[in-house]
């Protein structure tokens, strides 16, 4: 795949591929502009006596998240929401990016409500960036371009040339073949994972733009970098909404237009040019020449007292204006035809298409932590101690070679449960990331994830049962050692798909650790090699018992009804 797409990346019809045109150009086009109205947008959580979350229909006290938040944003303007943490921005950013539905309010696009169609023209960049880190550059930008464009639009060639665009245009080209890198492998820089983030949203031309904190933890230049990136493409027509904790004074006044919220009550809504004037006019001037964004979150951290005259002047100054600005018909919303609608309101690829790429990108992601050293190793000495400890053991010694049997049949039960039972919680942000922009089906997913882990999961028993089964000088046929392979990977099948089911029921690492151990422990005591003689009303636990079929199943391969066998010197 890798060289694939270098080849593509380089071809010379990519000039003509893209008409001839600039990746500004390309990227700053919109083929459905956004107007995007939110009235008394109200969000409500309850919390416990920790101050911990709880599922909606628990009893506790209520929190109010968002309390009543009012405006508007169209092609052509960038939003800054501005506040101290916790006060609401975020939670604000999701409502209106569609991921979160509030109690109350009411949220438009075009006049219209969220929908399949509007959520695969929108981009969110979430403030911390879910990207594999073993890709590449190139490799995580290409794979992104073939599940989110369509193929009606867009051929192979197209969609890997419409990545390099994107890579250009955000100065990624220097890293371009360096691994995304994580905890504990070194990889690009934060500015750089940022932009590659932003790169993915790009590529599907959105025309609405949602970024959480795209600076966070970035210095200045590198900051000023990507906002400035952004409002060029807000001059394009698209619409774009961001959160941004404490930016620079040169940052602050790209803005068109900025919200401070404090404990979810809006303090200000209007242009950021303004923003210094209004609270002058309402008796609060900075004491000395400062930033205007330090300035008003100095304001919106002040205590209780100045908050609530803040929240008091913003209702009589700002929020009947604000409400007008929703009806102002000098603005016209853009118009989506009905065509236009339903094509996008389909997925952008074919059920297979979707999961040639996933299947692809999956062996290239997890082929590294799957044939890991230390989980070779593991295996390795695992096979060989077995091995020596049933070095060409004697027939007759039923329980010698019974035992062997039972360990592989619990070892192979074990270990790729525990393998499998931590896949879903580690790809849940990916996941969620991809399915809420509408990227591929969850069914795509799940069978390109169980396929993609098929060669990798059965080598290691492979080599595992190769080794042990000849050192342990076990019954030297072919349909023994064949039949016996079988049954372990079949095993191995069995266990993995438990662990997996086990892993996406229960999404705490902790919790599905804990419950994948005991019922591999059940698994073993009722595999009959130690207690034959079970009393009724618990015999039916070895009717799920994993290990139980496949120790019973080896014991088939090597011994058959009738045969004898010494059990002492006469």
């Amino acid at each position: 795949m890798e060289q694939q797409a270098a080849e593509m990346v380089n071809m010379e019809a990519q000039t003509q591929a893209l008409g001839g045109e600039s990746d500004l150009a390309i990227f700053k086009k919109v083929n459905c502009p956004v107007t995007l109205k939110f009235e008394n947008v109200v969000y409500t959580v309850k919390i416990n006596e920790h101050g911990g979350l709880l599922k909606k229909n628990s009893s506790s006290e209520e929190k109010t998240i968002l309390k009543g938040i009012t405006g508007v944003v169209r092609p052509g303007e960038m939003l800054a929401l501005l506040g101290p943490s916790g006060g609401g921005k975020t939670t604000l950013l999701t409502a209106l990016g569609g991921r979160l539905t509030t109690q109350s309010g009411t949220i438009t696009y075009n006049g219209k409500p969220f929908s399949n169609g509007i959520k695969r023209k929108t981009g969110f960049v979430t403030q911390d960036d879910v990207l594999y880190p073993h890709l590449t550059v190139t490799e995580t930008l290409v794979y992104t371009a073939l599940l989110r464009l369509p193929t009606s639009d867009f051929s192979k060639e197209q969609k890997v040339q419409h990545a390099e665009a994107v890579i250009n245009q955000l100065g990624l080209s220097r890293c371009r073949n360096s691994i995304i890198g994580g905890p504990g492998l070194r990889g690009i820089s934060g500015g750089e994972r940022k932009r590659v983030s932003i790169g993915q949203e790009m590529l599907i031309n959105p025309s609405m733009l949602f970024l959480d904190e795209p600076t966070s933890g970035l210095d200045s230049t590198t900051a000023q970098r990507i906002v400035s990136t952004i409002l060029e493409l807000a001059k394009g027509g698209k619409t774009i909404l961001m959160t941004i904790h404490q930016p620079s004074s040169k940052l602050f006044y790209m803005f068109h237009k900025v919200i401070l919220l404090s404990d979810g009550n809006p303090l200000y809504h209007g242009n950021g040019s303004d923003v210094l004037d209004y609270f002058s006019s309402i008796g609060f001037s900075p004491s000395v020449s400062m930033n205007p964004a330090d300035f008003l979150l100095d304001l919106a951290n002040d205590e209780a007292a100045i908050k609530q005259i803040l929240v008091s002047a913003y209702n009589d100054n700002l929020s009947e204006r604000v409400k007008a600005e929703l009806f102002d018909h000098n603005y016209r919303e853009s118009d989506v035809d009905d065509d236009k609608l339903k094509k996008l309101n389909r997925w952008p690829n074919t059920w297979w298409e979707q999961f040639s790429v996933l299947f692809n990108r999956g062996l290239k992601e997890r082929k590294y932590d799957t044939f890991s050293a230390i989980k070779i190793a593991q295996v390795l000495i695992v096979a060989i101690l077995s091995g020596l400890l049933w070095w060409q053991s004697d027939r007759d010694h039923l329980q010698d070679q019974i035992g062997i049997f039972y360990f592989s049949s619990g070892f192979w039960s074990f270990y790729p449960m525990f393998e499998a039972i931590f896949t879903f919680p580690q790809e849940r942000l990916m996941l969620e990331k991809e399915r809420s922009s509408g990227t591929y089906r969850l069914s795509s997913f799940f069978m390109a994830l169980t396929m993609g882990d098929l060669p990798t999961q059965l080598v290691l028993p492979t080599i595992y049962y190769t080794l042990t089964y000849w050192m342990a000088g076990l019954k030297p046929t072919p349909y023994s050692f064949l039949s016996g392979l079988f049954v372990t990977l079949y095993s191995v099948l069995c266990s993995q798909g438990l662990g997996l089911a086990i892993g996406a029921v229960v999404m705490d690492l902790k919790l599905a650790t804990v419950l994948g151990s005991v019922v591999a422990l059940v698994f073993q005591l009722t595999s009959g090699y130690f207690v034959g003689n079970v009393p009724s009303f618990i015999n039916w636990t070895k009717y799920i018992s994993i290990t139980q079929y496949t120790f019973k199943l080896l014991l088939g391969t090597q011994y058959s009804p009738g045969e004898t066998y010494r059990c002492g010197a006469n």
